[in-house]
């Protein structure tokens, strides 16, 4: 009955605009403490690693960005295992708790020339529990609302996650303008992260766990209750051991490596134009990238209003193709760059249509077993963000030293555009054959 129920209703009940509150602003203060640092890294390396020539700079900075994403597998398989066999409820929880700490140590950390290199281990340290606990909130959050909330507003719901992640980043990049602008100490950005964190952390215990994971426990447990079989025979029962299609894993994953390459290439590898061509500091960069995410946040807000109109694999479909035009302009505008707007221009599309899930996640997510989602989806996000990053991040500073051109940019936004189609047409073929 309560089934029937979810599929007629047509707005959130009260309960459920709570759900998506606190989960909103969750992964807003997540986002915010995750790029804080990413953003102010050109104030920050310097603190934390020690002075060396402008190559090996380079690559510690790289390594510095990297290591949130390096270690999310790990997080991944440790809050999927707690996700799929305890609750989703408890992994939001422990994931906001988590990034509070790292917060609390980076205010308080002492720099490299008070302390030495314990410093730069420490800080690298932080860096990978956020990276780690971010991967759980995310996904956590993403799963509670695709499996709380009715399928005609749920991806509208999860949409809103993805606003509230950019208007986290944008807010990290606002904060650290302000820093440098007003000549601020930068630990002050650090402990109010920390203290809203703590906040939302001790705040989403009101939260209860997902309809559809409940009711998937509840089932088993009647089963077993009913039959009297010890639950320990789990392991044999074909619901709880449903099979994962191996092709939805590779189409989830190729779609899921689309996004960083974006990220990556809109606001690292731009950045370096922007110092490098245009003669940038790192303070103008930073206020330069914050009108970037603030681009990139009107789309996001777009997208979710459509999310609630239209078929969200369409919406992808049509982003997928305006962005595969725009690769072939991005490569003749960087090529013939001749002014900052132009680069603004090429940033804004970049990272406002570049492929990204998030629109129809639930729709995608819905094809894996619930007692293995949480598990399988999260380690998928991981990797792909892992290999991505890395793999761009220290690939581009080789890449850049033996090209005079950006054609390895041009290269890499076609690969990632056509692994995106390719995982794309595959959850299209999955919905028509489940509507069938």
């Amino acid at each position: 009955m309560a089934i029937n129920t979810l599929k007629t209703q047509h707005s959130l009940t009260r309960e459920q605009k709570e759900a998506v509150g606190l989960l909103s602003i969750g992964t807003f203060l997540e986002y915010f403490d995750l790029m804080l640092y990413v953003h102010m890294a050109v104030l920050l390396n310097e603190l934390f690693f020690p002075k060396t020539d402008p190559f090996t700079a380079s690559l510690l900075y790289a390594f510095s960005f990297c290591v949130i994403f390096i270690f999310r597998p790990i997080g991944a398989l440790i809050f999927g295992y707690i996700g799929d066999h305890i609750g989703r409820k408890s992994v939001v929880i422990m994931t906001t708790l988590i990034m509070a700490l790292s917060c609390i140590v980076m205010a308080i950390l002492p720099t490299y020339a008070q302390i030495g290199i314990a410093a730069s281990w420490i800080m690298i340290v932080c860096r990978i529990l956020q990276g780690m606990s971010s991967i759980g909130e995310i996904i956590g959050a993403e799963l509670y609302l695709a499996e709380t909330i009715t399928p005609s507003l749920r991806c509208s719901s999860v949409a809103l996650l993805g606003t509230f992640s950019v208007l986290g980043a944008t807010a990290a990049l606002g904060v650290s303008s302000l820093v440098f602008l007003m000549k601020l100490e930068w630990r002050y950005a650090f402990a109010i992260g920390a203290l809203i964190a703590l906040i939302g952390g001790v705040a989403r215990t009101s939260l209860k766990e997902t309809t559809d994971f409940s009711d998937a426990k509840r089932r088993i447990n009647e089963s077993f209750n009913k039959n009297q079989i010890e639950k320990s025979s789990l392991i044999n029962d074909p619901f709880f051991n449903e099979p994962v299609n191996k092709k939805t894993v590779l189409a989830l994953f190729m779609m899921d490596c689309s996004w960083p390459v974006c990220f990556y290439i809109g606001y690292i590898y731009c950045s370096d134009i922007l110092k490098n061509t245009f003669g940038y500091t790192g303070e103008q960069v930073i206020k330069h990238n914050f009108f970037v995410s603030l681009s990139e946040l009107l789309i996001f807000i777009l997208l979710t209003y459509l999310a609630s109109k239209f078929n969200p694999l369409k919406i992808l479909k049509t982003l997928m193709i305006i962005f595969m035009f725009f690769c072939t302009y991005c490569i003749y505008s960087l090529e013939n760059l001749t002014s900052i707007f132009q680069l603004f221009f090429i940033q804004s599309v970049i990272v406002a249509y570049g492929p990204i899930i998030m629109v129809a996640a639930p729709i995608l997510f819905s094809h894996f077993p619930i007692f293995k989602r949480f598990t399988y989806v999260g380690t998928i996000h991981a990797i792909s963000r892992a290999a991505i990053y890395t793999g761009t991040s220290f690939g581009l500073i080789y890449l850049t030293n033996i090209m005079n051109n950006h054609y390895g940019i041009f290269t890499l936004l076609i690969i990632s555009s056509s692994c995106f189609a390719f995982g794309l047409f595959h959850f299209e073929k999955l919905e028509e054959e489940k509507n069938a």
